[in-house]
């Protein structure tokens, strides 16, 4: 398997995701041929890498644009995108295993200069309208649940929500088998009371001007786990229209974030 390209989608991961796109058009129906799936697929990957908008696509190229957003949307009405992601997880559950020892979440403030819904005054930003990306992932960064709030949502309120809707079932094993780490932001009592209570060792750091006294040091310091996930964060960046969210529907920012991270899971199974 190899990655061949930034611009097309790879001829394995195609084959993967070719049985989960819906048909290109009804049996029977008259008129002009549809675009084909593939040829649809890539112009959306050029959408997500390049960050362009959607006339900002070549016919040439991959078409009418009219045609790949309409399509694009159908799709993730149908719920495609998230099938395709759930099917790359997978995948990467098949060849490599999911991690599940240790664990680590983060978010990452992005503007949204179009506004629409899951937006609110970025705190970071002059209270500018923008968003979250909310990110779970294993051992390695593989990432297993994503969520979208308003850029003014404090982390610790969204993070049972995110563990509780993982892509692929969390096993259920007793607490001490499977760790979290989280930065400052998530930094709240009552949340470490509830991952407890969750099954989860917690390994959150105190803020400076945390009204809980910091727990002696533990006889046994584990080495940084945390990074995994700002690692995966910035691959999410380096899809342009996952940068700054362009798109008012959550939804269709949500489906560009699907695939990206199929593409990652991809790209983790391809060069282990």
């Amino acid at each position: 398997m190899s990655y061949t390209t930034l611009w097309e989608v790879p001829e394995g991961l195609w084959e993967k995701i070719e049985r989960i796109l819906p048909p290109e058009k009804a049996a029977g129906s008259r008129g002009r041929p549809a675009l084909p799936n593939r040829q649809v697929l890539n112009g959306i990957l050029f959408v997500l890498r390049s960050g362009c908008q959607w006339k900002g696509l070549k016919k040439e190229w991959f078409g009418a644009s009219s045609s790949l957003h309409a399509r694009f949307q159908r799709w993730n009405e149908a719920g495609v995108w998230k099938k395709v992601y759930r099917e790359m997880l997978k995948y990467y559950h098949k060849k490599r295993h999911i991690q599940w020892r240790w664990q680590a979440v983060d978010s990452k403030l992005v503007a949204a200069p179009l506004g629409g819904d899951r937006t609110g005054p970025n705190p970071t930003d002059r209270a500018k309208l923008g968003s979250k990306r909310h990110l779970w992932v294993d051992q390695r960064g593989a990432p297993l649940a994503i969520q979208i709030t308003p850029a003014n949502i404090n982390d610790h309120l969204v993070m049972i929500d995110l563990l509780q809707h993982p892509i692929l079932p969390r096993p259920q094993t007793k607490p001490p088998l499977q760790h979290i780490c989280a930065d400052k932001a998530y930094d709240s009592e009552p949340l470490r009371n509830q991952l407890r209570q969750h099954n989860f060792t917690p390994h959150i750091r105190y803020r400076a001007f945390s009204t809980q006294p910091p727990p002696p040091l533990e006889p046994h310091r584990y080495p940084a786990r945390r990074w995994v996930v700002e690692r995966t964060l910035s691959w999410q960046n380096d899809f342009r229209s996952l940068r700054v969210r362009w798109a008012k529907k959550s939804s269709n920012w949500l489906a560009l974030i699907y695939f990206a991270s199929a593409l990652i899971l991809w790209r983790m199974c391809s060069h282990a």
